[in-house]
């Protein structure tokens, strides 16, 4: 199990009720680690790559079969997810939020709910310093209490 992948789901202090969505699953290895830490709460994964979805489905079968995951192919620019709501959101390498930062917590904001937190991770590819602990960026939602501030902050 990826090292990196752990650190990463570690900070994001999984509860067991939480609703996670997690953005650029590739081959579903940080799905299993949130997995491992749900009971009544529910992942949903993204990736572009209908490769890397077929990858993560087959790697967690036994989570989705108890219906505490679920995996879709999906950019996320055209990803719909309806009026779902989620307290944690993470993104591991995810070029958008490196390139377009903005637009990408545009994207994800309306997704947050009240309190949920938005993370996105960096850290060098493999070779070049990846014995380092990835490197947070969190982008935290406010934590009002009035469920129409959907604006994300960095700390």
């Amino acid at each position: 199990m990826s090292e990196r992948l752990r650190s990463v789901v570690e900070q994001l202090d999984i509860r067991p009720d939480d609703r996670v969505l997690e953005i650029g699953c590739g081959h579903g290895v940080a799905a299993t680690l949130v997995c491992e830490r749900l009971e009544a709460g529910h992942l949903t994964a993204v990736d572009r790559s209908t490769t890397m979805i077929q990858a993560a489905t087959r790697r967690n079968a036994a989570y989705i079969e108890a219906g505490r995951a679920e995996f879709l192919v999906a950019t996320l620019e055209d990803l719909d997810l309806g009026d779902r709501r989620f307290d944690k959101i993470f993104a591991v390498r995810v070029g958008l939020f490196h390139r377009d930062p903005e637009r990408a917590r545009g994207i994800v904001e309306r997704w947050l709910a009240p309190g949920g937190a938005a993370f996105v991770f960096f850290d060098p590819p493999s070779g070049q310093g990846a014995s380092r602990r990835p490197q947070p960026r969190p982008c935290r939602r406010s934590r009002s209490e009035n469920p129409t501030n959907r604006r994300i902050v960095s700390p």
